[in-house]
């Protein structure tokens, strides 16, 4: 089948959870996606917001918090990630020893791989284990106590080390810092499971979320190295549709090419993406998503991704939250005029906003 670029976005906006129905729980999101990047915790609970219905920033924090079907950790290119709790596991099976391993050469030049690194490990279990969630200042103490190196960057990679070895997670905030929970005490983690290679489950995950792909958009997307992300991907086209754009073999499920017999019904699809949203981070490239002249201001540098306004699949804008004069504003820099009915569905958007942080938030559009 022969797409064209507008059905192209439709599908991955629809396979995302961005067009078609909403989700109805935060964990129902997050394994869409497999896992929803959140370097940022605030950009990551709004990314959740346009994808489902009436589920607020709270809800978010009770899935991660009271429930724990959502686990805040390491997973997809060594990144910060929400992640379902279910797939905890066969995900930190997989990619943890790979991201470890590369992270090899900066701990040497931190002085804490090897034998330290071993026993900053042992450490880290036994004194989550036995005191409980901690901040990065306390556990970097109770390290160095131990003489273990958490000066400068060691105690960050440290803690990343220990979160892909599944030995902890980010748990509660405290006095708006986080905590490092023990993982064991934290989420009974599911056994691991037989059966299908675990690349190959990550490939199948990947197509349902953000079809139409190629293997090399898994390859970035995962962190996986590009053989073995194709290897992967090559062991499920069996169980896919292929598709062409633009002279290149794009892959999705049988079902998802069922979607274009049923177009959005009336008005442009306009979505408030958060920083660092899924849409934008999911593929090898943006060229389909941002167009060359406004992609330094998505992306101005830095490994910042701002939050964006999309129409239709396609960047139209970047925004910001302000407080001004004790109110919140939603300030828009469009990159071209918006019409009437973009400007009608931005502020349903806006009011979305507004419901999922429980705060009345107004449209400000600048020149």
């Amino acid at each position: 089948m022969q797409l064209s670029l507008p059905q192209l976005r439709y599908l991955r906006l629809r396979a995302q959870g961005l067009a078609g129905p909403p989700l109805s729980t935060p964990a129902a999101v997050v394994a869409r996606l497999v896992g929803v990047q959140a370097q940022e915790e605030a950009a990551a609970r709004l990314a959740i917001r346009p994808r489902s219905a009436g589920i607020t920033a709270a809800a978010v924090d009770q899935a991660r918090l009271t429930r724990r079907d959502v686990v805040y950790t390491w997973a997809m290119r060594s990144t910060l990630h929400f992640v379902p709790a279910s797939d905890l596991r066969w995900l930190l099976d997989l990619l943890g020893p790979l991201f470890v391993r590369l992270g090899r050469r900066r701990r040497v030049q931190l002085g804490i791989d090897g034998d330290v690194g071993r026993a900053a490990m042992q450490a880290i279990d036994e004194i989550l284990a036995a005191e409980g969630p901690l901040t990065r200042e306390e556990l970097a103490a109770r390290l160095a106590s131990r003489d273990i190196p958490t000066e400068g960057q060691a105690i960050y990679h440290l803690i990343g080390r220990a979160g892909l070895e599944a030995i902890l997670c980010v748990g509660p905030p405290r006095d708006g810092k986080a905590t490092y929970a023990h993982l064991a005490g934290w989420l009974l983690l599911p056994a691991a499971e037989a059966g299908e290679d675990p690349a190959v489950r990550l490939a199948r995950r990947y197509v349902t979320g953000y079809g139409p792909v190629v293997p090399e958009d898994f390859a970035h997307w995962s962190g996986l190295p590009v053989r073995e992300a194709r290897a992967a991907f090559e062991a499920i086209t069996k169980d896919l549709l292929a598709a062409t754009f633009d002279g290149e073999t794009l892959w999705l499920l049988p079902e998802q090419a069922e979607w274009l017999a049923q177009p959005p019904a009336g008005g442009p699809l306009v979505h408030l993406l958060p920083g660092y949203d899924a849409y934008l981070l999911g593929y090898r490239s943006r060229d389909l998503i941002v167009a060359p002249e406004n992609a330094r201001q998505i992306h101005p540098g830095g490994g910042l991704i701002r939050p964006t306004l999309l129409v239709d699949g396609l960047a139209a804008g970047v925004w910001r939250l302000a407080r001004r004069s004790g109110r919140t504003q939603l300030i828009l820099r469009p990159f071209a005029p918006l019409n009437g009915d973009v400007l009608a569905a931005l502020a349903e958007e806006v009011a979305g906003v507004g419901r999922f942080l429980e705060i009345a938030a107004e449209l400000v559009v600048e020149e």
